[in-house]
């Protein structure tokens, strides 16, 4: 199977000089053998074991800190909250 590298670069937004074409191309030839040995899974043998179902822990909210130490430590504080950069511009 032929695989085009500059097509799969371009769709992944990655730029790959032409000198190393050749060797992304032997890397995915190899990813695609790999892939194509593995063995074929039927539907029971690996699923999920039903006399041994999971079970999930209980969302639970444990405060550890009090908004007063919070506070104390943070670099600045306005109006009872945090002081943060700005990360959006308008």
């Amino acid at each position: 199977m032929q695989i085009d590298i500059k097509h799969v670069a371009k769709l992944a937004r990655l730029r790959i000089e032409d000198d190393q074409l050749e060797k992304f191309e032997e890397q995915m030839q190899d990813i695609l053998g790999m892939v194509e040995n593995l063995p074929e899974i039927s539907g029971s043998e690996f699923g999920v074991d039903p006399s041994c179902p999971m079970q999930l822990r209980k969302d639970e909210i444990t405060p550890s800190l009090r908004r007063d130490e919070v506070l104390k430590n943070a670099p600045e504080v306005k109006a009872g909250c945090v002081v943060v950069p700005k990360t959006v511009e308008q």
